[in-house]
């Protein structure tokens, strides 16, 4: 039988299991962000440019395959460090403190999903000051190992109905072009696809690493 499993809100003794459920959650996307720029036509061209060019300069395979070998690798360690850095900073902005940053105002709030006494998922929402209307969905990650339970979806439920009562018309929530599962699921708990835009670093853009806006428009109803 399937372990069951609990949304409560965030103490602060899950810091520590918050922040490595959200630092091995983004860990996981560097895989599919390196297939991502290798898709790229400009890092395609540069790749067979360079080949070409070793090939044509040393008349030998050896050299050219070296070169290409190592600048995949040197592609590799820079999505490393982008997601490394990506996670620091967010660790710094709102997860080193987030009794502080979600639980002081009546309008955000953190939530972990709980299996037999471990946290195995988080979630938690905040005003966004670009869109007024609504509460920005923040820091959504479930366990590998405990994916497939239903509890991303209980999670994205939870901060629904938050917002909902606190007036709130919408939730709005920001993703990235390789997160294809977390784009599947949204769509499917109602959110449509409302922006498109780049990541703000330059080797974003021309690897047109771009991020989406979805929202999801709350019935006064339901």
């Amino acid at each position: 039988m399937a372990a069951s499993f609990q949304i409560r809100k965030f103490r602060d003794e899950d810091a520590e299991a918050v922040q490595e459920v959200f630092t091995v959650g983004m860990s996981e996307h560097v895989p599919s962000s390196f297939t991502h720029i290798l898709k790229q036509p400009l890092t395609q061209m540069v790749l067979m440019c360079m080949f070409c060019a070793l090939m044509t300069s040393s008349k030998s395979f050896l050299l050219p395959i070296l070169a290409v070998t190592l600048l995949l690798a040197a592609i590799r360690q820079l999505v490393v460090h982008m997601f490394n850095a990506y996670i620091e900073t967010s660790l710094k902005k709102d997860l080193q403190n987030i009794s502080e940053t979600y639980l002081k105002h009546k309008d955000s709030c953190f939530w972990v999903a709980e299996v037999d006494g471990r946290v195995v998922g988080t979630v938690g929402c905040l005003p966004n000051e670009n869109v007024p209307e609504a509460l920005e969905l923040k820091r959504m990650s479930v366990r590998r190992s405990h994916r497939g339970m239903g509890i991303a979806k209980a999670l994205c439920r939870t901060v629904a109905d938050f917002t909902r009562e606190r007036g709130y018309a919408a939730v709005v929530l920001y993703t990235s072009v390789v997160q294809r599962d977390a784009q599947h699921l949204y769509e499917h708990m109602g959110y449509e696809k409302t922006k498109e835009f780049s990541a703000p670093d330059f080797i974003a853009k021309i690897t047109n690493f771009n991020l989406f806006e979805y929202r999801l428009q709350l019935k006064k109803d339901d």
